[in-house]
């Protein structure tokens, strides 16, 4: 069956995944988290696109990025991954693939989603009981957004940005944002939104989204037959 196109819209932000094949590791040294962000800063800057949070983990990457065209982020993730996994195979002596398939990829509604995306990414390895706080995990975008700490691979998204007139007030509210947990729902539908390829937003944003592509942009309900002479009737009236 022919795999369907990922949603993008330029100047949309998405949620992108990347994991181990096999959840297997692909960074074990320093140096190999060094290199994969060398690359991609230089992938971005050649296809155009803004990171505006990622985390490293031992085994899967996220990035929360927005496009400057259609395939910013698809030649971005291919030319990032070539430079990379030829690297990976050749520091540790191995052949064959790195990647558990294709990159995942979720478009985002930014006024609902873009900053709870902003925290569900930096606190991936305080829920994987890595670290007590994201400040303590040194490969991912918090120091930046929280912190202050020069990070040239970050690009502050619009609405980070709204977030205070200085970057002492908008750091200082991006870390009250960090007080409140993500709900156990909000966790669940990020992640079935990216595993899936669904869009994240209300109904508003993913009917917009539907008219523009032409597509569905969310899963069926329980029950629903879209070939019923029923359900044709309903979208009609």
């Amino acid at each position: 069956m022919a795999r369907l196109p990922r949603f993008v819209l330029p100047g949309q932000p998405q949620h992108v995944i990347q994991r181990g094949n096999n959840k297997a590791p692909i960074f074990k040294q320093k140096q190999d988290y060094l290199f994969y962000l060398e690359k991609l800063a230089e992938a971005c800057g050649r296809f155009g696109c803004e990171i505006h949070a990622y985390i490293l983990m031992t085994n899967h990457v996220h990035l929360l990025m927005t496009p400057d065209s259609e395939n910013s982020i698809s030649k971005t993730m291919q030319s990032l991954g070539r430079y990379y996994v030829q690297y990976f195979n050749y520091r540790y002596e191995r052949t064959g693939t790195l990647w558990e398939g294709r990159y995942k990829a979720s478009l985002l509604h930014s006024e609902q989603y873009l900053l709870t995306c902003y925290r569900y990414i930096e606190l991936n390895p305080v829920r994987a009981g890595m670290v007590d706080h994201p400040s303590d995990y040194p490969w991912s975008s918090y120091q930046f957004n929280a912190q202050g700490q020069i990070n040239p691979i970050v690009s502050p998204h619009t609405i980070y940005q709204q977030l205070g007139k200085s970057k002492e007030t908008r750091q200082s509210a991006y870390r009250q944002l960090f007080r409140h947990r993500l709900s156990d729902q909000t966790i669940t539908d990020i992640r079935e939104a990216t595993n899936k390829a669904w869009v994240l937003g209300n109904d508003r944003f993913q009917t917009k989204i539907a008219k523009l592509t032409q597509r569905q942009t969310k899963p069926k309900t329980r029950g629903e037959d879209h070939k019923s002479n029923q359900f044709k009737k309903l979208i009609q009236e």
